[in-house]
């Protein structure tokens, strides 16, 4: 099986979803509490691996 590197794009939306998901973890946010957080992780990093198993994300 080869991996191909995902998008900037792809790769800076995961990004982006983490820290939100990170800092909601530690901060109080109004819009990210409880299990969103998690969820938000979670989609973070498939959005990683989709990004690095299909060919052109």
């Amino acid at each position: 099986m080869r991996l191909n590197a995902p998008k900037k794009i792809v790769w800076l939306l995961s990004l982006i979803l983490a820290v939100v998901s990170l800092v909601g973890n530690f901060v109080a946010l109004p819009v990210v509490n409880g299990i969103v957080v998690y969820w938000l992780l979670f989609a973070a990093w498939i959005l990683l691996f989709l990004g690095s198993f299909i060919k052109g994300m």
